[in-house]
């Protein structure tokens, strides 16, 4: 079950050539910051393209909750009147995040270093995610935080009264981690720093930068080094979303492995901290052109033409896992109907998303046919070939809205109809998921209880 609604079964099949313009929505990582960073600022921030799925509108709410006014002008179009830096008010009620890690943890960093308490708590899968990962860091500007054995939620977090800056090296390539970090800085005297070993997206340094706060970023030796001057005043923006790349992967990977098939997905960002998937796919003898290459809301974006294609198998290399984390799911299920083997290392990050990916995926692609090895780090998918899989599965979900996409991607190139037992975790990310596959020609479909 859902944590928010009852399981919906669904089922993917085989059918004829995906064929048409795939308008994928706005990227829920952007999408997250621009509402947090709106609710930071002074003056009225526009946004334009923000991502409606159920993971934004819960931080929208939560902003709401902290004192900022958001409201909803139509589609995608959002405006947030903030409460200036170190105005966060102290919420009435438990900030309910839903299946957010990203918005949860951002959200304890930006009032981590205000003198309120706030407690914190999400669905069933949330609930079993790590969070002293961000609550260590954050106690070192003054904050205290009490939660479940493990560091897990519902967890109940006090701002600090006299917040001091910090300088922290990152133990994990985590864009979480480092957001919420540089987002506690904001209030605190001084001069934050994080050093991260591995570089992992950028669009908080990006969306920092563009609200007028002081961020510098430097590539040394020992790893990638952002300082943060804290308490500016920030400034309020206009912010137009690009479309989101870990949604565009669905469209994108289906097209690859569905005969004939030939679409296009516009406006999508290649963000280079983001790109790895399209970089792995291309290596893997992907047809996919990137036209008309531009600039939207200080992000690179281009036009992605795809169309089927004969794969082989490679090797990942670990130092690009930062950049495409939340596709190895997918890439896994284009692994499977390549030719050879496929194998992704650096990867331990997906045991602690939204399910553990690796094992999630791993049993899902046995019970189709595929034969896989994996460890701790490590995914290796043995290839197919292509129409190679033979399906016939229920594939589990785990409440995890990739896992519940990659298997009805796989569903439309295998043998036979592959089928998952709940994929209404896909609103928080991707709401229009079902309707734009099937605008596409792919034969997905809700199983009536």
């Amino acid at each position: 079950m859902s944590g928010h609604g009852e399981a919906i079964a669904m089922v993917a099949r085989r059918g004829g050539a995906l064929r048409g313009v795939a308008e994928v929505p706005g990227d829920k990582s952007i999408s997250h910051r621009a509402l947090i960073l709106g609710a930071l600022s002074v003056g009225e921030t526009r946004v334009t393209g923000l991502l409606e799925g159920q993971d934004v509108l819960d931080t929208a709410k939560a902003m709401r909750a902290f004192g900022a006014d958001v409201e909803r002008h139509g589609p995608g179009m959002w405006s947030v009147r903030g409460v200036g830096v170190g105005g966060f008010a102290e919420p009435d009620d438990v900030i309910d995040c839903g299946n957010s890690g990203t918005g949860v943890r951002l959200i304890m960093g930006a009032m981590a270093t205000s003198p309120i308490t706030a407690t914190f708590t999400g669905d069933a899968s949330l609930r079993k995610r790590p969070m002293g990962r961000v609550t260590e860091p954050l106690a070192l500007f003054g904050a205290a935080a009490y939660g479940r054995r493990g560091g897990r939620l519902p967890m109940t977090v006090v701002g600090a009264a006299d917040p001091m800056p910090v300088r922290y090296t990152s133990p994990v390539a985590s864009a979480q981690v480092k957001s919420a970090v540089l987002l506690a800085g904001l209030n605190a005297p001084g001069e934050t720093v994080v050093i991260e070993r591995e570089p992992t997206r950028d669009h908080s340094e990006r969306m920092l930068r563009g609200f007028g706060a002081r961020i510098e970023v430097e590539a040394r030796p020992e790893g990638r080094i952002i300082r943060l001057t804290g308490q500016p005043e920030l400034c309020a923006q206009s912010v137009a979303v690009p479309r989101d790349p870990s949604s565009a992967a669905f469209p994108v990977c289906a097209a690859l492995i569905v005969p004939d098939s030939d679409i296009l997905v516009p406006g999508v960002s290649q963000n280079p901290t983001r790109n790895g998937l399209f970089t792995t796919l291309v290596e893997m003898g992907a047809d996919i052109a990137f036209d008309n290459p531009r600039e939207e809301g200080g992000e690179p974006v281009a036009d992605l033409r795809v169309r089927y294609s004969a794969l082989k198998g490679i090797e990942v290399p670990p130092e690009r896992a930062a950049s495409m984390i939340d596709e190895f799911p997918v890439l896994s299920v284009v692994a499977a109907l390549a030719e050879g083997r496929t194998v992704m290392r650096g990867v331990k990050e997906l045991r602690v998303k939204e399910s553990d990916r690796i094992d999630a995926m791993a049993r899902g692609l046995e019970a189709c046919g595929v034969r896989v090895e994996e460890d701790e780090d490590t995914l290796i998918v043995y290839g197919q070939g292509p129409g190679g899989v033979a399906g016939g599965a229920t594939c589990a979900t785990h409440i995890d809205h990739r896992i519940a996409m990659a298997f009805l991607v796989l569903g439309l190139a295998s043998e036979r109809a592959i089928t998952v037992d709940d994929g209404s975790p896909i609103a928080t990310s991707f709401p229009v998921f079902e309707a734009l596959m099937r605008g596409l020609g792919a034969d997905i479909t809700r199983i009536e209880a």
